[in-house]
């Protein structure tokens, strides 16, 4: 650490929220008596269990910790930037430091949640605090709640609800900028890279923090359609604070009710994780269901991960997510409804599989979004409905663009069989369905 100072310092924890403008914790923090200095973690606890040592979500993370210290820099600070277990690099601040407090943004995951109170035990040993505040979404836990005083677990009268109540005072950005006077004045920390933490940096080029407003006043004409460029892409940057949700909420406010919807849609598996944590814990939503007997076909489960199943439209959604990182919300559904439905292979394993190649990865949304497909969580389809894949390709790619693009040998020998009969898989998937949920 290159930091020297015997001064009293509050510090501020960056985690999902890569960014000093528009920042709930950070001005708090800034507003606090003593000068803050910023501290960046990358969490070995997460980080260990990474396969992949090119993972695109890390060159991300570490392009926008040097961009936040350039940023500090500008202004005559810098962020103490570490690798380590948590837990750790606490103990050994809260020995070098005397520190007054640590503010940070609220994490809603398991972990995190497992984590910040391990860490507030800590600071608690030194007389400091671990101030959380709600940053990351425009409403959290139980701040919109039913006529009974419950969380809602159906989308359409929660979002009418979110509406209702949704107004300047929860959309208004938070004046950082006018409070950077009390960073700690001090430059020449040390970011480690990529290559020193075990890992590979990527070639990749990003999708842009900014919206078209065309591509959101189109947005309801395009965004079921996969070969169209009619989706926002922003959710890597939703994932990880590179943007303000207050300001792409106004954004979305003047430009697209309909994208407006989607972020609530995505605040509403939020509290979701909150108020029913099980789900976060590999449980599905609606108890009966986690009765379902799965098949476990190591081969099948193979094929589906890499896009060979003889249907295009999975295929092609399958290669487009390995090869970018990224898959049309349309066809996660589709290729989430294939793994459980027509294969019968547990959701969770395709839920995991999501979760480490997507570059826009969320918890709560992707459990979510599984567990909608899957017919187990709120607002779910019921389990009878099966997605066709050959029906979703005629509507949705009419042309075959998007399948052409991602399965460039459809209609030629190379291309394989469908792995199972759509009739077939339909019916089985049926009985199982019934046999589990007849038990409750």
């Amino acid at each position: 650490m290159s930091l020297k100072t015997k001064e009293k310092i509050t510090l501020f924890w960056f985690r999902r929220d890569l960014r000093l403008h528009d920042n709930a914790g950070l001005y708090y923090a800034l507003r606090w008596k003593t000068p803050v200095v910023p501290v960046f973690i990358f969490d070995k606890t997460i980080l260990d269990d990474l396969d992949n040592k090119e993972d695109r979500r890390l060159t991300f993370i570490h392009q926008n910790v040097v961009a936040l210290q350039k940023e500090l820099n500008q202004i005559g600070s810098d962020i103490l930037v570490f690798y380590g277990h948590p837990t750790d690099v606490w103990k050994e601040l809260s020995e070098q430091y005397d520190i007054a407090e640590v503010f940070t943004n609220t994490d809603y995951e398991p972990y995190a949640t497992e984590r910040d109170t391990a860490v507030a035990k800590i600071l608690h040993t030194k007389n400091a605090e671990l101030k959380a505040y709600k940053d990351q979404v425009i409403f959290e836990k139980k701040e919109i709640l039913s006529a009974q005083n419950t969380p809602y677990t159906v989308f359409t009268p929660y979002s009418r609800m979110w509406r209702q109540q949704c107004n300047d005072f929860y959309l208004s950005s938070y004046p950082n900028e006018k409070y950077f006077k009390n960073f700690l004045k001090w430059t020449g920390s040390e970011i480690p890279t990529l290559e020193q933490m075990g890992f590979k940096r990527t070639d990749e080029d990003f999708p842009s923090s900014k919206i078209p407003a065309e591509l959101l006043e189109n947005y309801e004409k395009g965004r079921d359609f996969p070969a169209m460029e009619a989706t926002s892409r922003i959710g890597i940057h939703l994932r990880f604070g590179t943007v303000s949700i207050r300001e792409l909420a106004r954004y979305a406010m003047q430009h697209s009710n309909l994208y407006l919807n989607e972020l609530i849609w995505r605040e509403f598996y939020q509290q979701i994780l909150s108020n029913f944590p099980h789900v976060g814990k590999g449980k599905a939503f609606r108890a009966p269901y986690d009765d379902i007997e799965w098949g476990y076909d190591k081969d099948a489960f193979q094929k589906w991960c890499d896009g060979k199943t003889g249907y295009p439209l999975v295929d092609a959604g399958m290669r487009q997510m390995n090869a970018i990182g990224f898959m049309h919300n349309r066809v996660r559904m589709v290729t989430a409804s294939f793994l459980s439905k027509h294969l019968l292979l547990n959701w969770r394993l395709g839920e995991a599989y999501f979760a480490e190649k997507l570059l826009d990865y969320d918890m709560a949304a992707n459990n979510g979004g599984w567990q909608w497909a899957v017919g187990s969580g709120t607002d779910a389809a019921p389990y009878f409905r099966i997605f066709n894949p050959e029906a979703q390709a005629k509507k949705f790619d009419p042309k075959g663009e998007y399948i052409k693009k991602w399965v460039p040998e459809i209609g030629t020998a190379a291309y394989p069989e469908p792995m199972v009969d759509h009739k077939m898989a339909r019916e089985r998937c049926l009985k199982a369905y019934k046999k589990a949920l007849e038990k409750s």
